[in-house]
């Protein structure tokens, strides 16, 4: 694999790249147990932006280690324009003007992510159901699915989740082992509010904890004026605790005192 790499980079140092076309030569590992991926989103991005790539690659450590010392450069990938430097994937992207997220930037792209797909599951639920998007059981399943994907968030790492809810909920503050018990909680309202059985439980359940949710958000975010990151999506999420994170508690309130008048006033 890497005799004949060698070989076609020998090759395209004998190319003269054409004068219609920009040139970047770019340096990224690739090596039998490790290809550097934002190696590969640095090729990519370059060729997007209309240039010829000399793709040179470090086969192994010590040339690659070789590399850092020579140009003075702690990490690879690097790219050089124009016999310039411009660095790695994120200077890459900095140097075409394209958006760059630091680690500490809060975003509600997972919130929004999951509403969306929550969304459209229910529409192809309902269809599947009634071969109609337009029900009311759309409606519920929604909201029913949307707390089920985001307990899914939580539930994968319950421990780190259950630390950042420890932030501002207010009686998980009081009661420790209550962070560990709410994406169950959670997760499981959802599923029963699926199926629309079981209300007995499902609603409590998410009327609770929606309402110790909002109350704790509320307080957090609008009394004490906190800058917090929300638990909404899981433990070591970027999402600000605000209202977008307000909304998921007012879904569990309101279907915790929907599901149990729908059974009373329709009968199921």
């Amino acid at each position: 694999m890497f005799a004949g790499h060698r070989c076609r980079r020998i090759g395209m140092s004998t190319i003269l790249p054409s004068p219609s076309r920009k040139t970047a030569v770019l340096y990224r590992m690739v090596m039998e147990d490790h290809v550097c991926p934002y190696g590969l989103k640095s090729k990519d991005l370059l060729e997007r932006e209309g240039f010829t790539v000399d793709d040179n690659w470090l086969t192994t450590r010590e040339e690659t280690d070789a590399f850092k010392t020579k140009h003075g450069v702690d990490t690879t990938p690097q790219a050089f324009i124009g016999g310039d430097r411009v660095g790695g994937y994120t200077d890459l992207r900095e140097h075409f003007g394209k958006s760059v997220q630091s680690e500490d930037e809060t975003t509600y792209q997972p919130v929004i992510a999951i509403f969306s797909v929550a969304f459209l599951m229910a529409l192809a639920v309902s269809f599947a159901a009634y071969q109609t998007i337009f029900t009311l059981r759309a409606i519920e399943w929604f909201f029913a699915i949307s707390m089920c994907l985001l307990g899914i968030q939580k539930l994968q790492d319950v421990e780190s989740f259950s630390t950042m809810f420890l932030n501002y909920d207010l009686l998980a503050k009081r009661w420790v082992r209550y962070g560990k018990i709410y994406p169950f909680g959670e997760t499981l309202a959802g599923v029963l509010m699926i199926a629309g059985t079981l209300t007995w439980l499902s609603a409590p359940i998410a009327l609770i904890i929606g309402t110790i949710g909002a109350v704790s958000v509320f307080y957090a975010v609008y009394v004490q004026k906190r800058e917090l990151k929300c638990a909404c999506v899981g433990g070591g999420s970027n999402v600000p605790l605000g209202f977008v994170s307000l909304t998921e508690n007012l879904v569990m309130i309101g279907m915790g005192l929907w599901m149990p008048v729908r059974i009373l006033v329709w009968g199921g």
